[in-house]
């Protein structure tokens, strides 16, 4: 076979502000790979299907001297996060061409993998599509499963109130919230999306550009369990209107990803007066204890239409740093995927 264009999407620039397509990261097609003659040297080869958009990508473009819990892109390098794609060649014996396999990879058509210990084999017995595996049953998945089991200490008849509620995560979590008998409150951006929130469950569902979450708050709470993706002055507000042992689970807070002011909290007195509990928490900590679990019982309860999705796919690597935009500005309506490749 002919060489291949071997596409990748690269950390061009530290962004001040948003990231920009074609100048914060930019699409490079310069690299040709042959598909059948390409050395291995006991690695394999795959073809990347589908990639993970998240919030967290925002916080690797920056200066790699700036400490954080998330290892900076390198400038020049392919950008990279959890995907899934199928071994097309492979000379290691613990790996099989035709298998699809989970894990972190570069922005790129095809990569030559060493590790197999780094990738999951997805059978995917349920029939699902790719994409599912970076979203409700993959990290975001993952990441309100562990999250709502170590710190909620659900009991029914509580209210909890989940921002950011239209994604991957927010939505799994109102989902998770229902079935353990509670009150939802739920805030999103756009009124379709509060449409969608409901759909799955939510009791209280608002758009927080039209309706006044103070109000909402005030009216449906005290909350006992506030699961935060957004941070900034809903933090605050959540923290004025939690009832007292309230559980705080931050798990993101998008809000202040790319802005100069951060948002400076005036309710923190509260922690301490209400006797709140705050878990701040990074999904790969809690991994090692949850996941066997998670991948042998969600996939299944997804299938059977326990756990409802939605998604938002982006079609084409080159296209990947629109989609990060949409991740970081709220365009995106559910999980944002994309779509590299077909079998």
């Amino acid at each position: 076979m002919s060489p291949v264009k071997n596409g990748r999407y690269l950390f061009n620039e530290i962004p001040t502000g948003f990231p920009e397509p074609g100048k914060t990261m930019i699409y490079d097609d310069s690299q040709t790979i042959d598909i059948d003659t390409v050395p291995l040297n006991g690695g394999f080869l795959v073809k990347v299907l589908v990639l993970s958009i998240d919030p967290f990508l925002r916080g690797k473009m920056r200066d790699p001297s700036i400490e954080s819990y998330a290892t900076a892109f390198v400038l020049g390098e392919p950008l990279y996060n959890y995907g899934v794609g199928v071994v097309v060649r492979s000379d290691n014996p613990a790996v099989k061409s035709g298998e699809h396999i989970y894990g972190f990879f570069n922005f790129q058509h095809y990569t030559i993998e060493s590790d197999p210990k780094k990738f999951r084999v997805i059978e995917n017995k349920e029939g699902l599509p790719w994409s599912v595996y970076v979203g409700v049953c993959g990290m975001p998945g993952e990441t309100a499963e562990y999250a709502w089991m170590e710190f909620a200490n659900a009991k029914k008849g509580e209210v909890a109130f989940v921002t950011a509620a239209a994604g991957p995560v927010g939505a799994t979590v109102i989902q998770i919230a229902k079935a353990n008998g509670l009150k939802v409150i739920a805030s999103a951006g756009t009124d379709d999306k509060v449409d969608f929130i409901k759909s799955i469950g939510a009791d209280v569902a608002f758009n927080y550009k039209t309706t006044s979450t103070r109000e909402v708050l005030e009216r449906e709470g005290p909350i006992n369990i506030y699961w935060d993706n957004v941070g900034g002055e809903t933090l605050d507000l959540a923290l004025a209107n939690a009832a007292r042992h309230a559980r705080f689970i931050e798990c993101g807070m998008i809000s202040q990803y790319n802005t100069a002011t951060p948002y400076r909290l005036q309710n923190h007195i509260l922690i301490f007066e209400r006797e709140l509990q705050v878990h701040g928490f990074v999904v790969f900590s809690l991994q090692r204890k949850h996941e066997a679990r998670f991948f042998a019982t969600f996939p299944a309860r997804v299938a059977r239409g326990e756990i409802r999705y939605k998604e938002h796919l982006v079609r084409g690597l080159e296209r990947a740093g629109e989609a990060i935009l949409d991740v970081q500005s709220g365009r995106n309506f559910g999980k944002c995927v994309v779509v590299v490749a077909d079998e």
